[in-house]
């Protein structure tokens, strides 16, 4: 059985799924951005939206058209729990294993990477860890936790994973610490500014509004880091 298609869509209603594929041509005609990168944030944004019907499964059809296969996907899905929710993380997993067995695609082979839970210490930069610390001590320690768990992860590059986070910024509106941090990695992963400028306005189609404050707030972060 295949996975829904644009036809899909245009048979509930062409005239919004002329609006939509409208909508999303700026941000794939945009070359900054891989189409790789643009199919994760999308799925990203389902699992912030929970919008699992219909949009996630032409979304996770876009994925293997490019390359993602179903480990890909799911360590992208571990990534994002602890920013997303692990709730709204295991729900898109849920729909995404139905999914592959609905339509007969490949699952996970298994693979996974080192879950590091019972070690301490944490790859967050120590001004930050600091910073947390004096806040809350078990928050960090809680912080320090999730971050170390995803140490080890490789399918999905550093670029690929700052830009994952930022979407979750814009989407759920966290746009103080959280997405200067995440701003800054990507930044240090060698992205330009017009790139991560790029990310955030790939959000647009998932809620216009939420991408305006963000790159409102993302210009003065960008201002201060010249």
């Amino acid at each position: 059985m295949a996975l829904p298609t644009h036809a899909t869509v245009e048979a509930l209603d062409p005239v919004l799924a002329e609006m939509a594929e409208a909508s999303f041509a700026p941000a794939d005609a945009d070359v900054r951005l891989s189409p790789r990168e643009l199919i994760l944030l999308a799925l990203v944004a389902d699992v912030c939206e929970q919008t699992l019907g219909l949009p996630f499964q032409l979304h996770v059809q876009a994925a293997l058209d490019n390359g993602l296969d179903a480990d890909d996907l799911r360590e992208l899905l571990r990534f994002i729990s602890y920013d997303s929710g692990y709730p709204a993380a295991l729900a898109a997993l849920e729909r995404l294993t139905e999914i592959e067995r609905e339509h007969g695609l490949p699952g996970p082979t298994g693979t996974g990477h080192h879950v590091n839970a019972d070690d301490t210490g944490s790859p967050i930069p120590a001004p930050m860890r600091a910073e947390v610390r004096a806040l809350d001590p078990y928050f960090a320690d809680y912080m320090d936790l999730q971050s170390r768990m995803r140490a080890d992860m490789s399918r999905i590059s550093v670029r690929e994973r700052a830009f994952a986070t930022m979407t979750v910024d814009v989407l759920y509106q966290t746009l103080q610490e959280s997405f200067r941090a995440h701003v800054g990695r990507a930044l240090a992963t060698g992205a330009t500014p017009d790139e991560v400028r790029a990310a955030v306005r790939a959000t647009a189609p998932f809620g216009m509004t939420r991408t305006w404050r963000a790159l409102n707030v993302l210009d003065t972060l960008l201002a201060s880091n010249t």
